[in-house]
């Protein structure tokens, strides 16, 4: 189980420990330093995120310090950190957003970044999101993509509008075992899902269906299965006033059924989803990148069975997700995963949502 952080110490060793896996080289600023160039992005955007509101105010200052060399500069007064990129010797350590007088700021915001991820509470996500969008300004948001479908739909229209890319953090679409195993899933009949995971000291202000299962939903519905036909759905919540644990079964047009379940209680740490098709098995280990596949062979005087691990080329899904949104920025093309993508995800947890609210 995750605890929470208590010093700044310890604040700067998880975050170094978390930007290394995705690439990121750390600056040593200042004493409280946490400035980050990303190779990956070309110093374009970076997203933060710190377990209080103080952390966050410590990183914010520390990040500033390196934005003085034409850097990464974050901007502090939005409700978490947005990272954006200074341009024409602007230094963004004096653009500092204060909800009360910040208009002037952002508007300087809006003229001199490329590009803007967008990781904070889900109910601001639209907030911080659409004058972006509308100003033409590609955004990628972290999933879900909202609190409510309207809200998705306002990012959307906004995007439309300002002829603006929007993406959406489903992270684990880039995880390489995934992109593995969809080569294999093409028609599948019955798909395994479970995510365990001990009780985190984040997103909390959003029950177990948006905060994990959430990533296999987006998964699932990237596969040959149709459109949901049905939903049997159940939730418990155990440690908050929200659904820490949940278990749903989809019935698709296909006629594939899709048994899920999420958990943000539990002992063990699991990530697994496995894929049954006629003559074949998939099944794929998140976490360690592991996907084992499985066929029937016949012939002979009986059917046989044989496969076996299939080669992942490992790497940090986050990073991929990071390396995307760049790639379709300066290509000006589509992301993996699109707004609409994120929309179907949230359409269909907020549709289990409600089904398990009917049951209460």
């Amino acid at each position: 189980m995750m605890t929470a952080v208590s010093s700044t110490e310890e604040i700067r060793a998880r975050a170094e420990s978390a930007l290394a896996r995705c690439g990121v080289d750390l600056a040593g600023a200042k004493s409280d330093a946490l400035a980050a160039r990303t190779p990956v992005t070309g110093a374009h955007l970076f997203g933060l995120r710190a377990d209080t509101p103080e952390d966050v105010d410590r990183a914010v200052e520390a990040a500033q310090a390196a934005a003085r060399s034409g850097g990464l500069g974050l901007y502090p007064g939005l409700p978490g950190p947005a990272a954006l990129r200074g341009h024409g010797g602007h230094d963004p350590a004096t653009a500092r957003l204060d909800p009360s007088t910040g208009a002037d700021a952002l508007a300087v915001a809006f003229e001199e970044v490329d590009a803007v991820v967008v990781a904070v509470p889900t109910d601001v996500h639209s907030e911080i999101a659409v004058p972006f969008l509308e100003r033409g300004i590609p955004v990628l948001v972290e999933k879900p993509m909202s609190r409510s479908v309207e809200d998705a739909d306002r990012m959307l229209a906004s995007a439309r509008a300002g002829g603006a890319l929007l993406a959406v953090g489903h992270t684990e679409r880039h995880n390489p075992a995934i992109r593995a195993a969809m080569r294999l899933v093409k028609g599948p009949r019955f798909i395994e899902v479970h995510r365990l995971s001990a009780f985190p000291d984040r997103s909390l202000d959003i029950d177990v269906v948006f905060d994990l299962m959430i990533h296999d939903l987006d998964v699932i519905l990237a596969m040959s299965v149709g459109e949901v036909a049905s939903i049997e759905a159940v939730g418990v919540p155990v440690l908050t006033s929200r659904y820490d644990i949940a278990n749903v079964r989809l019935r698709f047009s296909s006629g594939c059924i899709a048994n899920i379940t999420a958990s943000r209680i539990s002992k063990d740490r699991v990530r697994k989803i496995r894929f049954f098709q006629p003559d074949s098995y998939v099944s794929v280990d998140y976490a360690s990148q592991e996907v084992e596949g499985w066929r029937l062979v016949r012939g002979g005087e009986r059917p046989g069975i044989e496969g076996g691990a299939i080669p992942v080329e490992k790497d940090e899904p986050l990073r991929l997700e990071l390396a995307d949104f760049v790639r379709a920025v300066r290509g000006r093309s589509a992301p993996l995963v699109d707004g609409d993508a994120g929309r179907r995800a949230l359409v269909l947890a907020a549709e289990i949502a409600e089904r398990m609210e009917s049951v209460v």
